[in-house]
């Protein structure tokens, strides 16, 4: 079984996990694309056409922008289910057959998962990091493993608070700065019925992200291994004040945002606020009735000061990689760099595909630099979203079993309801990742917080 090594990290060969998945294949899975040769670029004049698997609407219009200017590389976009419903699977499934697209759309959390069945190329071998100063650091180092670059930034996702000016105002409130704050004003809007925010036991995806603002890390590398710390000061901190949120009904745990009935409550007054990423805005104008009254706050911050913690923290994002038995890996990298930094790329995935928050480093996009409507004449992408893209904890890092992290996690949150607390039911979700990381063949130790 071959170990993790610190050049290699997440290039495992025949790990327990990948050859179950991989069943009777040689690549990927058994064998590193990353270990063989250089793939050369098509010769000037060549004409070739690349394939992109993706759950973006209308994707193929943003290709267009491209290929009209390309003619020699063309890029051909096929839709697929968004990644665990069922999207991620036809990926594995045409990486076992052999075949596959020359990109796919992948999480951000997910491209560990991808590397780890040797799915993904190694983009610094075609020149990746020449382009690493146009994009958001943050982002550029979730899918940067030590020496390797194994995925292009697609879009992400800062948080803040969006809220209702009007049903605060009434308890003589605004947006909270603090969380403590967030607490005090969310047991007045209680009595005034009306819920600050929701907690989803079932997507702890949300708790990781608020635990990560509060300078949390779960997972490192030390040498050949990895380390874990679900229990360091950070996530208690954020744990124990939920469970007291919980508690003393201040924000509601029967169902999630955006859910069928989450839009009943906010339609109907009932939801005041809710702490979410930038691509939030556009679904909170499914609010029936909602136009004019929601504003965006900054996300509120752990402690009084800016020395605690971050001021905000990413919720979703995604990449664009390429995958392992692409014929043309530099020319994909040349198109997901021009359609994640170039000002033509990020408009038209805007418009088009409506991804989150632009990846680069100096573009948010033109349609997002104006005032909204919906949020009452508000420029918030600038004047909020902007900033807490850059106020992100950098020592985040995702690890190759992230979902099934995420299921054992809510597995735990779910017994809540029946009197564990989530302190409890983080320190033994800790123990059965320790457990799932080792059925992988992947070496991994508790470390002390």
């Amino acid at each position: 079984m071959t170990q993790l090594t610190r050049r290699s990290l997440l290039t495992l060969g025949a790990a327990a996990g990948a050859t179950a998945l991989l069943a009777g294949c040689s690549t990927p899975g058994t064998t590193s694309v990353n270990s063989r040769p250089l793939v050369q670029p098509a010769a000037a004049g060549e004409k070739i056409t690349l394939t992109y698997w993706a759950w973006l609407k209308d994707l193929q219009k943003v290709a267009d922008v491209w290929n009209a200017t390309h003619p020699d590389v063309q890029v051909e976009a096929v839709w697929i289910p968004g990644g665990n419903s069922g999207g991620y699977q036809k990926l594995y499934s045409a990486l076992a057959a052999g075949g596959g697209p020359d990109l796919a759309q992948v999480e951000l959390r997910s491209v560990p998962e991808f590397m780890l069945v040797n799915g993904l190329v190694d983009l610094a071998r075609y020149g990746a990091n020449d382009y690493a100063d146009r994009y958001d650091p943050t982002l550029w180092k979730q899918v940067s493993y030590v020496d390797g670059v194994y995925a292009i930034p697609q879009d992400s996702g800062p948080m803040a608070f969006y809220y209702r000016p009007d049903l605060f105002e009434k308890v003589g409130a605004s947006a909270p700065a603090t969380w403590d704050e967030w607490m005090r004003t969310g047991a007045e809007l209680r009595k005034a019925g009306s819920w600050i925010d929701t907690f989803n036991y079932a997507d702890p995806s949300w708790f990781a992200a608020v635990a990560g603002q509060a300078g949390a890390s779960w997972f490192a590398v030390d040498g050949d291994r990895w380390t874990i710390d679900m229990t360091d000061d950070a996530t208690l901190t954020a744990a124990r004040f939920f469970d007291k949120a919980i508690d003393d009904g201040v924000i509601q745990t029967a169902y999630g945002a955006y859910t069928t009935p989450w839009f009943a409550a906010a339609a109907s007054n009932t939801i005041a606020g809710l702490t979410s990423a930038s691509w939030g805005d556009a679904l909170l104008e499914g609010v029936s009735g909602g136009e004019g009254k929601w504003r965006v706050a900054p996300m509120a911050r752990w402690g009084s000061d800016d020395a605690v913690g971050y001021g905000s923290s990413y919720l979703g994002g995604s990449t664009a990689a390429v995958l392992a038995n692409s014929k043309h890996p530099k020319e994909a990298l040349e198109f997901a760099v021009w359609m994640t930094t170039s000002h033509e790329g990020i408009d038209a995935m805007i418009a088009n595909s409506g991804i989150g928050w632009s990846p680069s480093a100096d573009y948010i996009g033109a349609s997002r630099q104006k005032p909204s409507k919906f949020f009452g004449g508000q420029n918030y992408n600038e004047e909020v979203f902007l900033p807490a893209s850059r106020q992100q904890n950098q020592d985040w890092s995702w690890w190759p079993i992230t979902q099934q992290s995420f299921n054992i996690l809510a597995d735990g949150f779910r017994k809540k309801a029946s009197g564990l607390s989530l302190v409890d039911a983080i320190a033994q979700s800790e123990k059965n990742i320790i457990t799932a990381f080792r059925n992988k063949g992947l070496s991994i130790e508790k470390v002390n917080s």
